[in-house]
């Protein structure tokens, strides 16, 4: 851009130069017009940058639909014989088989109404939305919290997943959202219900465990045997998150996406006092016996884990 401004062409004492000056003081305003403009477009874009992947826009969650019926929950002394196995031979140890952890899945039918759930859990991007408008708090956990967790993972792996000021990771816009108490994912609910007039919610474990296995109880959502090539685990995974939806083959018999690895997924469903279910394995699992949709434990409210996402159900409205 020319920003000259031609005082030497001014001529004095003609009615041409009277004019000529007009005309360059008028260009003068305009082009010092257009600096103003300028820089003030650059300073609201110092002030308030994009977030990461650029500022997100609302689209509400795909949802899938599930038939209301009957379903088997649960598994028998077979399937849980399976995944311990499973585990034994992908760890070399027997500590799931010692603890006992798949011994409460007892097997039963159940009955749900007609719902839909989100075909994937939600996303970085889809979280940075609702940040935006309600300014509520970004994910994320200080090193003294998660010390108090006494988790397994260190804490800089946290960094990877954790939001810095107000923005999602840089290229994990479509990974997982993570490190959400499980009021944080209410909160979100709540937002998301008042955005589309629609009623937002988790799943209850029924309903979670019936989009993921449907209404046969196969032990994964493809079939019965283990196939690490259509999950998110660290079988043949990145040890990490991935984008949701990169495992089609691994879809249950509703189109439900990812319910196998990639994160844990919260509930609705307690799990004691202060304690909710969740669902699903991960992306730091192998075998894959927690990955069952049949494989259920507890979880603090609280808690805000890497290894932790969550979808949503949309509930049908009444006519």
């Amino acid at each position: 851009m020319d920003l000259s401004f031609g005082f030497d062409d001014a001529r004095v004492g003609s009615s041409d130069a009277t004019s000529s000056a007009a005309c360059q003081f008028s260009q003068r305003m305009i082009c010092s017009m257009r600096v103003l403009a300028l820089t003030c477009m650059l300073v609201i874009w110092v002030i308030f940058p994009a977030r990461a992947g650029d500022a997100p826009s609302f689209v509400a969650p795909e949802t899938v639909t599930i038939p209301a019926g009957s379903f088997l929950r649960g598994s028998d002394q077979a399937e849980r014989e399976a995944a311990y196995r499973l585990d034994e031979g992908a760890y070399g140890h027997s500590t799931t088989r010692q603890r006992k952890w798949y011994e409460d899945e007892r097997q039963r039918r159940e009955t749900t109404k007609s719902y839909s759930i989100t075909r994937t859990v939600i996303t970085n991007r889809d979280y940075a939305v609702f940040i935006q408008e309600t300014g509520h708090r970004s994910p994320d956990v200080d090193a003294k919290t998660w010390k108090t967790y006494g988790l397994i993972h260190p804490y800089p792996r946290t960094r990877r997943h954790a939001w810095v000021s107000g923005q999602f990771p840089k290229g994990r816009g479509n990974h997982p959202v993570v490190l959400l108490s499980h009021s944080d994912v209410l909160a979100y609910a709540s937002w998301l219900s008042r955005k589309t007039g629609a009623t937002w919610r988790l799943p209850t474990e029924n309903e979670w465990e019936k989009a993921v296995r449907g209404t046969d109880g196969r032990r994964f959502p493809w079939g019965n045997k283990f196939d690490p090539s259509r999950l998110n685990s660290h079988d043949k995974g990145p040890f990490d998150t991935q984008a949701v939806g990169r495992y089609p083959t691994g879809a249950g018999p509703f189109g439900m996406l990812d319910g196998a690895g990639q994160v844990f997924e919260w509930t609705a469903s307690r799990a004691g006092k202060g304690r909710y279910i969740v669902k699903g394995g991960s992306w730091d699992d192998k075998g894959c016996g927690i990955c069952r949709p049949a494989a259920r434990h507890g979880r603090p409210a609280y808690l805000k884990h890497i290894l932790i996402g969550f979808r949503l159900v949309r509930e049908k409205r009444s006519r």
